[in-house]
């Protein structure tokens, strides 16, 4: 036991979410006779989760922010639409449609975030009123009808990586993403090592380095394997690349830079944080907006994926994403949270799905069983802050934000003092 503590930097219990999903991984992959872990259910449930781990990613900061947004799936509905028609009947290329969406989606944003953070009325309310107002207009501009969209303008949602390079039975890019993905965590496990002992700082034994290592990058090599065989066309899709993208730009904010110190500032405690100086409207405002844009971005990649926007885009897209993020280890009462825990959260809820499908469960006990599922994973986390000890959140935090915790620095201490970057 002493082992596994030293190995995963403390008590087991930080990383229920990790072993949960590897359990249902495991369980999914025996039961199903092994139908989970092949290359064509990997990409497919990439393909099929991607928007929803998309729209974790944003709704990660508005739950941190101590604010809620029910308007998401409404607003990629209607995004989905109105770049669908502005392609077909007015003309628009493909990429100018995907611009067009963003802007659509920051204009929603900002309208949204303007009654949220200026006239002070509660995110529940405003994204309440605006999944209705967008799910109505969505029927209204579709006239409650398919409209299909171009075939470069698919590419976004159902593309793959080409092929280039030498016939090696593989697609090469992919084995080139795997190939980087693991040089540079090995880059950073040992960057981060140097750079402790030179400060005098205390480290890890070698084994312990050496071995967590090993674990990481043979998962991610095996993964990286499962893309690169699929049937012959397919590859890593392009969802999963915009996801990735997403993830590294949004986990290197949320932990590194002062708007995302802002951002737990503000839903660790609003009025400490006003008192240092951070401007807390603005705050409410940005995550608000950043919100609406990645609902939009998600809504283009289904329609993309769908082929077609339809009046039925969207619906239920909000529980899920809120689902991942609290099953990730975000606080309800916010100030708590980080993008790679909602990223855990939204692959347990999916690979709890793609299973249960191969099981052949009705989707009557898949919701149910999701719902247990969510409802366990916020009392492990209360049950755990309860009794003093660190949720699997906390050490996420720790190990993306270094000594600069937004975890233990902002969410806790700000009932007494601050510590933030003017």
């Amino acid at each position: 036991m002493n082992a596994i503590k030293q190995l995963f930097g403390g008590n087991t219990r930080q990383f229920g979410m990790i072993f949960a999903l590897i359990a249902l991984v495991v369980y999914f992959q025996i039961r199903s006779g092994g139908l989970l872990l092949t290359p064509d259910n990997v990409i497919n449930l990439m393909n099929g989760y991607s928007y929803i781990l998309i729209l974790a990613v944003g709704m990660v900061l508005v739950i941190i922010a101590g604010h809620i947004d029910l308007s998401v799936g409404s607003v990629a509905a209607f995004v989905g639409i109105v770049v669908a028609l502005s392609m077909r009947d007015w003309g628009l290329p493909w990429y100018m449609g995907i611009v067009a969406g963003l802007v659509l989606g920051a204009l929603i944003g900002a309208w949204q975030g303007f009654f949220v953070a200026y006239v002070g009325i509660p995110a529940f309310i405003v994204t309440l009123a605006g999944m209705l107002i967008f799910r109505g207009a969505n029927q209204f501009f579709g006239k409650s009808l398919t409209v299909p969209v171009p075939a470069d303008f698919q590419f976004i949602g159902a593309g793959y990586l080409p092929e280039i390079g030498p016939d090696t039975g593989y697609n090469n890019l992919t084995l080139l993403i795997g190939f980087l993905a693991v040089a540079a965590i090995i880059w950073g496990e040992l960057r981060g090592r140097s750079k402790s002992l030179s400060l005098g700082a205390g480290v890890k034994p070698m084994w312990v380095t050496i071995v967590k290592l090993v674990i990481l990058c043979a998962v991610i090599l095996y993964v990286t394997y499962l893309f690169a065989t699929g049937r012959p066309g397919t590859s890593f899709p392009m969802p999963g690349i915009i996801l990735g993208v997403l993830v590294l730009v949004y986990g290197f904010i949320s932990s590194r830079t002062t708007i995302g110190r802002h951002v737990y500032a503000v839903g660790g405690n609003r009025h400490a944080a006003a008192l240092s100086g951070v401007k807390s409207k603005r705050t409410d405002f940005l995550v608000i907006m950043n919100m609406a844009i990645l609902a939009a971005l998600a809504g283009m990649i289904f329609v993309a994926r769908s082929n077609a926007s339809g009046p039925s885009d969207g619906v239920g897209w909000e529980l899920d994403a809120i689902a991942a993020v609290f099953i990730g280890g975000a606080a309800v009462t916010g100030g708590v949270g980080t993008v790679v825990g909602s990223m855990i959260g939204g692959l347990v809820m999916a690979v709890l799905s793609s299973g249960l499908q191969l099981l052949g469960v009705g989707s009557d006990w898949t919701q149910i069983i999701k719902g247990l599922v969510l409802l366990a994973a916020v009392v492990f986390d209360v049950y755990n802050k309860s009794q003093g000890k660190p949720s699997f959140i906390g050490f996420m935090m720790k190990k993306l934000g270094g000594r600069d915790n937004p975890d233990l620095e902002v969410a806790y201490p700000l009932k007494d003092t601050v510590k933030l970057e003017p």
